[in-house]
Formats: C-alpha cells, structure tokens, sequence
C-alpha cells in the first residue's frame, strides 16, 4: 500500500525524507554497531546527537544565549504544571482562554496560584481569539500564560498580547517552527514534539535562563523542577532518546527547506488553497472567525453530521485520512502542520470540490 495523506492533528505525518533515514541507520547508527533505540543516553554517540539537535533548532529559531533548551517528558499537559510550579514568584497568574488547552492549562495553575482570565471566547466556542490590543494585565503576576494555536478549533494568535516586563509564557505545541518567531517575546515556550516537531514522547521547552529558579517549594518533585533538567542538560535520568533524534533530523528537513521563514510562506500557501475553497463554497463553511484562522488546523462543517460522515469516509478512500473534526466542534479538520506536502492539501482541496459538486442541491 502507498503512504496516504495523514490530516491527523497528532501524532501527526513527519517528513518522508526523515522517515527513510532513520530506516536506513535502524540497525546501525553512524557505525556504532547498533540502534540509536539500544544507545546508552550516557554515550558520546547520544551526546553528539542531542547537541547537534539542540544546536540545529537554536540556528532555526535565533535562540539567544539567555535561553535553555530543554528536551523533557510528560507532554505539553505536564508543562501545565510546570509553568505555575516554577515560575512563580508572588503566587499569581493571568491567563488567556482561547481552547481547550488553554483552559486545562488555566485550570491546572489554579491548584497553586491565584489565577487571572484576563480574556476568553469560550462563550463563542473557542471560535476566535480575542483582540489582544489593549490588554491590561496585573503588574504582578508572575506571568502570562497563553496557547497560542488551538488544534482543536482552528484558531490561532496573529499578534502577541504586550506583557510589558511580565514573562510570557506560550504553549506552543501545534504551531511551533511553522514560521519565523522572535523567540525574545517570550520568557518560556513550551511545545508537545508530536505535531510540528517529531514522534510522540518528548517536549520542548524553551526557557530564559534567569526564570530557573534555584529555590522553589518542597512540595515540587525533582523531576519536575527546570533546573534539575537544565543543570544536567536534559540528561537527568534516561530522555526520550530515539524521539530526540528523529527531532534533531526533523531541524536538519526544515534547515534544508530553506529555515522557518521558507516554511511560513510554504504553510501561508497551504492554508490559503483550503481557505480559498471554503470561502468560495455553497456546501462547506469554515467554523473559525476569518479574522482567528489558524494555518494549521482548518477545522469545517457542511452543517449536516451525515454529510460531514460521509465526506469523512470518502475521503478515506482517496488516501486521505484522519479528517475528522473533534467532537466539540464536529465536522472535519484537517491538520497540515509542516510535513504535510503541498500535493496532500492540493488533493484535499479538489476532493472538496468534487464532493460539493456531487451533493449540490
């Protein structure tokens, strides 16, 4: 069978090229004889990986110096709390609810800090994310939280609220190395590697070295405190070794690609053929404001659950899979994070044509 057109929000398609090297070095990694799966994390051969991966993603993103890289377990949805646990300095937070992760992240830092929501579109269904001119936020709160895709209902920022000198603090999971950001802008970024990064099994986080705080409450575990990674270099006990490396080749794909500001004008072009369709449609309709839309979830109805059934199976059936929308908002999604070839999102696009032209009334 031939590879099919993967839509999944995540796990989600990683590169083909990726995928065909790390097959190759399956048995024998660079010579050594065995696996990178079987490699001590303690060996010179995993040391060199981890630092070619973490230097390949500081060359791609600009991080400055002032910056940690850390390759940690969990999930994103430890990082819930993470954040709170280590960032905090008076005890409170302001948090933008724009999804659901955003309000899980909320809801998890509510357990140790007196939180803020300082904006939300819940009442809308997450449909949009909320101006962020203007914004006032408390001066001393330790930080500012914000999710700044939102997989599950297609939206995303198109600005950055202004923090002043308040630490923003960014999940970043679905949306991360998807075009050029000002790593700078942010005091932590943290991001799941199973959408835009790599295989499922490893996060990024990205923190300013002066918010690693050496003296935190007995109550926080080791293993959940940034320094005890940071002062060991993501090696405190054993990492997600062989996620780390297929990362490390996901950063040499995108460098070969032409960098992050090649991949936000290949994404930007995406996104606008399925954007394109879904304006010009009689049949579909896009559940995210125009004004919110996020470039790498599209997220549709035709309004009718068995149409939107039979569009899903359909789709299928051409080679494209995974295109269900997510229960709360029902209907279709397609995810085309960076390793989605631009032939996929083609195919998808004519088969919505097809399918409108088929079922028009």
């Amino acid at each position: 069978m031939s590879r099919v057109y993967n839509f999944a929000p995540g796990p989600a398609c990683l590169p083909e090229e990726v995928l065909k090297e790390a097959a190759q070095e399956m048995l024998d990694y660079n010579g050594s004889g065995m696996s990178v799966m079987e490699m001590s994390h303690r060996s010179q051969a995993f040391e060199g990986i981890l630092a070619e991966a973490q230097e390949t993603l500081g060359e791609l993103m600009g991080i400055p110096d002032n910056y940690q890289v850390l390759f940690l377990q969990g999930g994103a949805s430890t990082q819930f709390a993470m954040v709170p646990m280590n960032l905090s300095r008076i005890g409170k937070a302001d948090y933008l609810v724009t999804g659901s992760f955003a309000k899980k992240a909320m809801q998890e830092a509510k357990k140790y800090l007196d939180v803020s929501v300082v904006a939300s579109s819940e009442a809308d269904n997450f449909t949009y994310v909320p101006d962020v001119k203007g914004l006032s936020f408390r001066q001393d709160a330790d930080y500012v939280h914000i999710c700044e895709n939102n997989t599950i209902y297609g939206t995303r920022y198109t600005a950055l609220p202004d923090t002043g000198s308040i630490p923003l603090a960014a999940d970043l999971s679905s949306c991360i190395l998807s075009g050029p950001i000002d790593v700078q802008k942010y005091g932590l970024i943290y991001a799941g590697a199973q959408k835009n990064i790599g295989p499922a099994g490893v996060t990024l986080v990205i923190i300013r070295k002066d918010l690693i705080q050496e003296e935190l409450p007995a109550f926080v575990p080791t293993m959940l405190q940034y320094k005890t990674h940071a002062k060991e270099n993501s090696l405190y006990n054993t990492p997600p070794s062989y996620a780390i490396y297929i990362c490390g080749k996901v950063f040499q794909w995108l460098k070969k690609q032409g960098g992050l500001k090649a991949m936000g004008e290949i994404n930007q072009r995406k996104a606008g053929i399925l954007y394109d369709v879904l304006d010009s449609s009689s049949l579909f309709k896009g559940t995210a404001r125009a004004d919110s839309r996020s470039l790498m979830n599209v997220t549709f109805v035709t309004g009718d659950e068995q149409l939107d059934a039979d569009f899903v199976s359909g789709a299928k059936k051409q080679g494209l899979v995974n295109i269900k929308g997510h229960r709360s908002v029902g209907g279709m999604r397609a995810s085309i994070y960076n390793a989605m070839p631009i032939e996929g999102v083609q195919k998808l696009a004519a088969y919505m044509q097809a399918f409108e032209k088929e079922h028009a009334k």
